[in-house]
């Protein structure tokens, strides 16, 4: 191409007007920057994440709902957005914080930019901050609520600002599951993503799984479709009663936000389907309901696990297994009944990461699975799952 046929860019578009945003934490912390995505205002509890990749995963998974996410690298939106990186229908997180926005995108899947993406989404995010001051205050002090306000009037009222994130709800108490939940059932059968194919369509399932959504992420119901399983997803109000009257071969407890104590509905569901020994395997949110269906605690986290770098042993093997995390309550090892045994601990914090049942064929683990972008070390605990199914 010619110097002369290149397309031509026009600096508007690469340096929009500046306009202005500011974060402000419940505990007063004020940080300024400038405005990416829509204008408005937005509250939420402000969460820190290490992945490296895989934001637009991260927007759109379900157990962000309510929280304002952080990432801590610092070059957020360098490749754009595509049509396919998506956990779910819509946007989850309540909003956005990063350190830099790049100006420009590039990659082969691009169809558009992070700022026009939170912007047709009408999703608040604030770019320009030290993110490294931030993510040292939620560390040391812990999760806390924030509150975004992006627009030409963001610096006019900071003390306002404050007073809407300390009256923004807590998430301890909180049942987001129902929120996020589908409304309806439905059929699932798409498979994991191959380069050049896109998303596969499944081939011959030989299992009928029924997967509870509370709040599950496309890439869980993938890994379950390409290990041969037809999955029907559930409201997460569904009786057992209903669950059982489709005669399923396994039950699968999916991840979402919120706290699980309050969730009483899928508790009582999940005792009752444990009990006729139907192989049940839960992720994240499902992990802590088995527990608290098996009689343990939960209890609210400092900070929380949000990332895709998490080591986590397992007990079994003796396997380090990097993990990706997104969650703010855990199960309490120390209240578990004879019944239930440990499987995986976190090695950052040592806080409980699997169960399973001595007694019945269920078991659970704390992390997310991924499909994609990965990683991919806890795949195996589909199979897992298979086989709890193929010897029943």
């Amino acid at each position: 191409m010619n110097a002369q046929d290149a397309p031509i860019v026009s600096r508007s578009s690469l340096f929009p007007p500046v306009v202005p945003a500011l974060l402000a934490l419940a505990d007063g912390t004020l940080f300024r920057g400038r405005a990416i995505g829509a204008e408005g205002t937005t509250v939420g509890e402000v969460v820190f994440n290490t992945s490296m990749t895989g934001y637009q995963e991260i927007l759109t998974d379900p157990s962000y709902e309510g929280q304002i996410v952080t990432l801590t690298y610092p070059h957020i939106g360098n490749v754009g957005i595509n049509l396919e990186d998506v956990e779910s229908k819509r946007i989850h997180a309540a909003g956005l914080v990063v350190r830099d926005l790049p100006r420009v995108t590039s990659n082969y899947r691009t169809t558009s930019d992070l700022s026009s993406y939170l912007r047709t989404a009408n999703v608040v995010g604030i770019a320009d901050i030290d993110t490294r001051k931030l993510t040292r205050l939620l560390r040391d002090n812990g999760a806390q609520n924030g509150c975004i306000v992006a627009g030409r009037d963001a610096a006019s009222d900071p003390t306002g600002a404050v007073t809407r994130a300390r009256s923004a709800p807590s998430m301890a108490g909180l049942d987001l599951a129902k929120v996020v939940s589908t409304s309806e059932s439905y059929e699932w059968t798409s498979s994991t993503w191959a380069r050049g194919e896109g998303f596969r369509e499944q081939s011959s399932p030989r299992y009928h799984v029924v997967a509870y959504d509370y709040g599950v992420k496309h890439n869980i119901l993938r890994m379950l479709a390409e290990r041969g399983c037809r999955v029907t997803v559930v409201p997460a109000r569904t009786s057992a009663a209903d669950v059982l009257a489709m005669k399923p071969d396994g039950v699968f407890l999916s991840n979402g936000p919120g706290d699980p104590e309050p969730c009483d509905y899928a508790i009582d569901a999940i005792r009752e389907i444990v009990d006729t020994r139907t192989p049940t395997f839960g992720i994240c949110l499902g992990h802590q309901l088995l527990g608290l269906a098996s009689g343990a605690r939960t209890r609210k986290m400092k900070t929380g696990h949000h990332g895709a770098n998490h080591p986590v042993l397992d007990k079994d093997t003796g396997q380090v297994l990097i993990t990706s995390q997104n969650h703010g309550f855990s199960v309490d090892a120390q209240t578990l009944p004879p019944n239930v045994r440990v499987t995986h601990v976190s090695l950052f914090d040592g806080t409980n990461q699997g169960i399973a049942r001595t007694d019945k064929p269920a078991f659970s683990f704390q992390g997310h699975p991924e499909a994609s972008p990965g990683p991919h070390d806890i795949g195996p605990l589909f199979d897992r799952f298979v086989a709890l199914i193929e010897r029943r």
